[in-house]
């Protein structure tokens, strides 16, 4: 039978699926990380997920995990049939707009801070409204997992969602730089990582 945690690891293996294919097509690196340290970059946060998928469908392991994860609100929460069902829909809508964003920059896309040969600045797709799409979809996807798999993923997702951040500042002065004028309106005009709020 199917079950909500299936789901979750689904979604995560069809993004590194899609990862795994797609960037040996991506441009040079002028800086940042190498093409193989990116690929090892993304086969940990990969088997980190599935570990922790694993174990979270182990009630035993999840009962000696510690007090902090079986207390009776954090379990009342993840326990909820609706609260998993939207995490599981979160997931896979923060898989879909990764892989969607990724299909669009296209031979542009880098690792975290990387700077690519010849750059180009993309604002169709999900660029249009987000700049940095990619790292919206795969913290939106973390935050299903918690929410389906329970707080243990919490501590990762708080992890990502500081280095996403502060990778975003770093990537946007260097396109500022790369783009003066250009880049200026086209910031007036979007949000970092969520519509209306950042």
């Amino acid at each position: 039978m199917i079950t909500y945690t299936h789901l979750i690891l689904a979604c995560w293996l069809v993004f590194a699926g899609y990862w795994a294919v797609s960037a040996s097509r991506a441009k040079k690196n002028i800086r940042g990380p190498s093409f193989r340290n990116g690929m090892y970059f993304r086969l940990a946060l990969i088997v980190a997920v599935i570990v922790v998928v694993h174990f979270a469908g182990n009630r035993y392991w999840l009962w000696h995990a510690g007090p902090a994860l079986r207390t009776d609100s954090v379990h009342g929460l993840f326990a909820s049939t609706l609260v998993r069902a939207i995490g599981v829909a979160l997931c896979v809508f923060g898989i879909a707009l990764a892989i969607w964003a990724r299909t669009v920059i296209g031979r542009n896309w880098g690792m975290p801070m990387s700077l690519k040969e010849n750059p180009e600045l993309v604002t169709s797709g999900p660029y249009a409204h987000i700049r940095h799409p990619i790292y919206t979809g795969t913290l939106t996807a973390l935050l299903g997992s918690t929410l389906t798999l329970g707080a243990i993923l919490f501590i990762p997702f708080l992890f990502f969602g500081a280095y996403f951040i502060y990778s975003a500042m770093k990537e946007e002065a260097t396109m500022a730089r790369l783009f003066p004028g250009t880049y200026t309106e086209y910031r007036r005009r979007t949000s970092m990582l969520i519509p209306f709020v950042l």
